[in-house]
């Protein structure tokens, strides 16, 4: 690390540097973000692309006094680095290191944990609306790119800063990108701007020939109507200043100088104000520059000298499972589509897009318009699949049951990274969709155990005349024969026992199945099932679990609320006793680290299965 970095311990050491020293060291901490995030995996381009923004920010606005907001929290690392957690970056994404995001436990200079799109700018209306009405001096700057203005809370916030006249810089790190190219008209309208200079240069002579009139200020004043005109027509000023708010743009995101007059201009008004940046995501990196899909968005651990190497002898994921039986299932059924939220690359769509590219639908990070509007797609005779995270499908519970559960509507959810996932935290973890998608009537909710499951229940979901929810985990799909993949809507048996029965849902299959065979090796006879349709359950499977002395089942999401209590009414309703017990995650927030730790950490391997269910046996008389 060179000496320049190294004297960067807070955001007040930023404002003695003079412009070749900032240069330089934009240059040292692109070069650190590299290193490091090769190390441990991480956030790479977009953090990449605003170090001169987050630079600039720094030195206008004092930092912890002001309130720095960071939307989405994943182009935040060069903030964590000037505010005093440099040498703390290679536990970034670790167990007990730093957090992906801002985080408030472990900075003053992180007021927001935001890890998901399209939210800042609602927080800073709050925030400032708190200021003024307290009579503090404290100023307010929301730094909001990676395609978050294309999410709808965002504009909803936009009309209400508008409205009220809180002073807010909105500082828009406009990069073209959030996983993909944006979508939308103002992104388009954005767009426009990036790429064509003929209003820059048609304002810059303009202004040359208002000043060398004769006449004086009162014929400039005059003319100036005909740069307001052309400013209407061509900028997005006319979008943002409909709304009540000033706009100051396109700047060029990489002149650290300029954004800070910019900046500084803006935080002196006494009103909202965008400040709008253009910014190259991946700079200063040839690998992310010249990755066309993401611009290495997201990375695992790799040589920095090589860049990320494709390996194409990896292990199989679910998500390339779903890919390939999408694919398929497309081919056969011309109504079918596919819709996602900014994420076409993560949740397996690129190649549908490029097959079917009229039968694709990436609607920006806008999840709640996607449900509702494959909902109207459904009921225009259309059989829509949404591929969505599982921490992103929470956004639209609302919608997913009175605009599509109400409605009895044939959607089909195509829940990605559910369960446990490890280095992205507390925010990210996928541990709500179960307990939700249970909760909307008439849905059925499918929980693959290996990747042979996942292409099975794809076409059994298409067969239903209603919403279906597939889930499956994040990483290398489980490979079985096809005489261990279950058919129907019926579960599967995989163990058979005298004394107890085990009913594991999806993933956790494998653990339930070692937690037995130990088990058995002790003297305890556990019989295994492997639920696959959690909704509606397989009555054979109760019905025999009711023969039991206890029953316990086995999820990687939510106890409270989940498959288990759902099991439990449904052997209620049977009109069994049997005493049930529920493994599953706790009702708390769980911070990152690696997800086999996280599991062994939750008693949820096979270790912790095994453990449970011995100490119920000191409690419940197997027979």
């Amino acid at each position: 690390m060179t000496v320049l970095l190294q004297s960067v311990n807070s955001p007040a050491d930023l404002r003695s540097l003079d412009e070749t020293q900032l240069a330089e060291l934009a240059t040292e901490i692109r070069e650190f973000i590299v290193r490091k995030v090769s190390t441990t995996g991480g956030h790479l381009g977009s953090n990449l692309g605003a170090v001169e923004l987050t630079l600039a920010v720094h030195r206008v606005f004092e930092s912890p006094n002001d309130y720095v907001l960071w939307d989405t929290g994943h182009q935040a690392y060069t903030h964590k680095i000037v505010t005093g957690r440099r040498d703390e970056f290679d536990t970034l994404r670790q167990a007990g290191g730093l957090s992906g995001y801002p985080s408030r436990e472990e900075s003053e200079h992180d007021w927001v944990e935001n890890s998901h799109a399209s939210t800042i700018l609602s927080y800073a209306h709050g925030v400032a609306t708190a200021i003024r009405r307290r009579g503090d001096k404290r100023r307010v700057v929301a730094i909001i790119g990676d395609g978050s203005m294309t999410g709808g809370m965002a504009f909803e916030a936009l009309n209400n800063i508008g409205a009220s006249q809180v002073p807010v810089t909105i500082v828009l790190n406009d990069n073209g990108r959030s996983y993909a190219p944006t979508v939308g008209r103002l992104t388009e309208s954005l767009a426009k701007l990036r790429i064509s200079p003929s209003y820059l240069n048609a304002r810059g002579k303009l202004k040359s020939a208002l000043d060398e009139l004769p006449g004086g200020s009162g014929v400039r004043a005059g003319l100036k109507g005909i740069s307001a005109a052309m400013r209407e027509v061509i900028e997005p000023t006319t979008f943002f200043e409909a709304l009540g708010v000033k706009y100051i743009g396109p700047l060029d995101g990489h002149d650290l100088l300029t954004m800070e007059q910019a900046l500084s201009n803006a935080a002196s008004y006494d009103g909202p104000v965008v400040v709008h940046v253009l910014t190259q995501k991946g700079k200063g990196y040839p690998f992310a520059e010249d990755d066309e899909e993401k611009c290495l968005h997201d990375v695992a651990v790799f040589d920095p000298e090589q860049g990320p190497l494709r390996n194409d002898a990896a292990p199989q994921t679910y998500t390339q499972v779903f890919t390939a039986a999408l694919m398929s299932l497309a081919d056969k059924h011309p109504e079918l589509v596919a819709l996602t939220a900014a994420m076409p690359g993560p949740t397996g769509l690129l190649p549908f897009q490029s097959k079917f590219p009229d039968r694709f639908f990436d609607v920006g990070i806008a999840e709640q318009h996607a449900v509702t509007a494959a909902a109207g797609m459904a009921m225009g005779g259309l059989r829509p699949v949404i591929a969505v995270y599982s921490t992103f499908l929470t956004r639209a519970f609302d919608q997913t049951n009175l605009d599509v559960g109400l409605h009895h509507l044939p959607v089909i959810f195509a829940i990605d990274r559910a369960g446990i996932t490890g280095d992205d935290g507390a925010s990210h973890h996928g541990v709500l969709d179960m307990a939700l998608c249970l909760k909307v009537p008439g849905m059925t909710v499918l929980a693959p155990s290996s990747a042979q499951e996942l292409s099975v229940m794809l076409l059994e979901a298409f067969a239903v005349n209603g919403p279906v929810a597939v889930r499956w985990p994040k990483g290398t799909a489980r490979q079985v024969p096809f005489d261990e993949v279950g058919t129907a809507l019926m579960a599967r048996r995989t163990r058979a026992g005298s004394q107890l029965s085990i009913l594991a849902v999806g993933t956790m299959l494998d653990a339930a199945q070692d937690a037995a065979d130990e088990l058995r090796r002790e003297g305890i006879d556990a019989a295994v099932w492997d639920v696959r349709c959690v909704a509606p359950l397989d009555e054979e499977m109760l019905r025999e679990a009711a023969t039991h002395s206890l029953v316990v089942t086995v999820e990687d999401g939510l106890r409270v609320g989940g498959a288990g209590s759902f099991i439990h009414d449904a052997l209620r309703a049977l009109g069994s006793d049997v005493p049930v017990h529920c493994l599953g995650t706790p009702v708390r927030f769980l911070s990152h680290g690696k997800r086999a730790q996280i599991m062994a950490d939750l008693g949820l391997d096979a270790v912790g299965i095994a453990a449970s269910v011995r100490a119920l046996t000191r409690s419940h008389i197997l027979v």
